[in-house]
């Protein structure tokens, strides 16, 4: 295993198409649910603690072998909204072509294969991390981290927000990024022998809703 290939994977300059999707805060922003720092910070650690934690677990279990197509399934289930579930496939087929240049794999080839349309993201990141001689740990710190710096970068964009402000909101929320990943590789290791439902559930209604209504929009800066 490489330390350095989690920074590959985890720079968000990595090809993955994360750049142009804010993680539901332009939904936020124009709600006025994110209005500065102190409501990004808010957003983040909600987002974290729920679409963040299931993201995690996944990409761990991914990492660790369990099926990607029970997998695949588990995250459909806990992705109510149609456009968040196309996001994600979108997504995981863009982080399947990069993870495929940086780390040719078998199994990656074998994703390709199955979901020819694209895996839900946190399942391929979860298989890339595998490829890339990664751990579940290190699969789960890139799928929760991802859920705080995609809103925090793009709330950058979207209010003109002073990036130190945006910084000092990841480092605050940092410490619950270590929970997070350590909860979901907890649960990853109990889907090994219980089955995907061992993996939570945790929801997030406002950010399905506010998917469904940000897709609708006839401009936006960002695609979800």
């Amino acid at each position: 295993m490489t330390r350095a290939a989690l920074l590959v994977l985890a720079d968000g300059r990595f090809p993955a198409g994360g750049h142009a999707h804010s993680g539901g805060a332009e939904a936020a922003v124009r709600a006025r649910r994110i209005t500065g720092a102190a409501d990004l910070e808010d957003f983040c650690r909600g987002r974290l603690h729920t679409t963040g934690l299931v993201a995690a677990a996944l990409a761990a279990a991914a990492a660790l072998g369990v099926d990607p197509v029970a997998l695949d399934e588990a995250a459909d289930a806990r992705t109510p909204s149609p456009a968040l579930r196309g996001t994600a496939r979108k997504l995981g087929r863009q982080l399947l072509r990069a993870a495929r240049a940086a780390w040719p794999d078998a199994g990656l080839d074998a994703l390709a294969r199955t979901f020819p349309r694209g895996a839900h993201q946190p399942v391929v990141l979860g298989v890339t991390a595998r490829a890339a001689g990664l751990d579940p740990r290190d699969a789960a710190y890139c799928a929760a981290y991802e859920s705080v710096s995609g809103p925090a970068t793009a709330v950058v964009r979207l209010l003109s927000l002073d990036p130190f402000d945006a910084t000092g909101v990841l480092a605050r929320t940092a410490d619950e990024v270590d929970q997070v990943a350590d909860r979901a590789v907890r649960a990853a290791r109990a889907a090994l022998t219980g089955g995907v439902d061992a993996l939570p559930a945790a929801s997030a209604p406002l950010l399905e809703i506010g998917a469904e209504v940000h897709t609708a929009l006839p401009t936006r800066l960002f695609a979800s």
